[in-house]
């Protein structure tokens, strides 16, 4: 029987530093990043669903979660200040993220790859883009906890990448009422003791 890379690939997402540019009090590799990110997707589809009548489906936010940086085990992780620098080097990294993608999807035998594009490309549904504008919600918020993480370490490397990180986020909050209840009703609590979080 044929053997498939998929899944030993991903394996490696736990070597894969994020933050690389700065000075970090405690690294963090993109495994951690993506399991946050997959659980806060997950809680704001819920949130949305429960509280604002959303039809969101919060096991494949999760799952998109999971994977939606997965590419960077091809490309490595990019700075945001360098991705982000200009349009021009946004949009070509766009591209290499997908032929990354791409590539990945090419190591899954072929009956399975159609279930796992239906996580790594966007269906043409209101519904599904709404969750996938959480998902990055949920990026940034789990970018906006490593910042404060860091700054109640003392380190002020992070204090920059903290208020935009915060600034998005807001910003998102006048749309996205589901990241507005989380930022109000969960993010305090990251800034707490392990005594005081177990009371």
């Amino acid at each position: 029987m044929e053997t498939h890379n998929f899944f030993a690939m991903l394996s490696r997402m736990k070597y894969i530093e994020r933050w690389a540019l700065m000075r970090n009090s405690r690294p963090e590799n993109l495994s951690e990043h993506c399991l946050e990110v997959g659980m806060i997707a997950h809680a704001l589809c819920i949130i949305g669903n429960v509280r604002y009548g959303k039809k969101l489906d919060a096991e494949k936010a999760a799952l998109i979660g999971l994977y939606h940086d997965a590419s960077e085990i091809i490309t490595g992780d990019m700075p945001t200040p360098v991705k982000y620098y200009n349009d021009e080097i946004k949009s070509a990294y766009k591209e290499v993220e997908k032929i990354a993608e791409d590539r990945l999807l090419e190591k899954l035998p072929e009956d399975l790859r159609p279930e796992y594009e239906k996580i790594f490309k966007a269906a043409d549904d209101p519904n599904e883009k709404y969750m996938r504008k959480l998902v990055k919600a949920a990026d940034k918020l789990s970018a906006l906890i490593k910042c404060m993480e860091e700054e109640q370490s003392g380190n002020s490397e992070f204090r920059t990448a903290k208020d935009s990180t915060k600034k998005s986020i807001d910003e998102m909050t006048v749309f996205y009422p589901e990241v507005k209840d989380f930022v109000e009703e969960f993010l305090p609590a990251y800034g707490k003791t392990l005594d005081e979080l177990s009371k």
